[in-house]
């Protein structure tokens, strides 16, 4: 669909409006996308796991109890995905919720046995599509995106 133009404005062709793919935060969500769809296979091969419930038990993981709101914030997930799949990660026995000691109405999640040793396997699966999805970059370009990237975020904070 060709946008109308209005009233003495020069007439719009598709070669003249600027396409959505050309811009970076376009891309770099459509790569996010490829990325999390190449994750989600693995994770559900290896763990039987979405993408979700794993973000959830790396964060706990990674830094010990959280709140739901820390994980959501920490994972940049918004708070109902982390609640179903912490629902979900508790059923299965992996993580444990109790009531946070300095919030009456709070909780914190922390990993279980088993969430531990699931969580220890998520590393060499990451490892391995972090190797396929790079082979192609040298040290230096991997060292440049990873810089580009905490560089972007920084920016986001400022953002949001």
């Amino acid at each position: 669909m060709t946008p109308k133009a209005n009233k003495g404005d020069a007439e719009t062709t598709p070669d003249s409006v600027p396409q959505l793919t050309e811009f970076l935060p376009h891309q770099i969500m459509i790569t996010a996308r490829r990325i999390s769809r190449v994750l989600a296979d693995r994770y559900a091969e290896a763990f039987e796991l979405s993408v979700s419930e794993l973000s959830v038990l790396s964060a706990v993981g990674r830094s010990g109890p959280l709140s739901p709101t820390a994980i959501a914030e920490e994972t940049s997930m918004d708070k109902v995905r982390v609640s179903r799949a912490s629902a979900s990660l508790v059923a299965q026995g992996m993580l444990r919720q109790s009531r946070d000691p300095n919030d009456g109405r709070g909780r914190l999640l922390r990993l279980t046995k088993r969430g531990t040793g699931v969580h220890n396997g998520i590393v060499p699966v990451v490892e391995e599509i972090e190797t396929t999805l790079t082979d192609g970059l040298g040290k230096g370009e991997l060292a440049t995106l990873t810089k580009v990237l905490g560089k972007l975020n920084t920016r986001l904070d400022t953002i949001e």
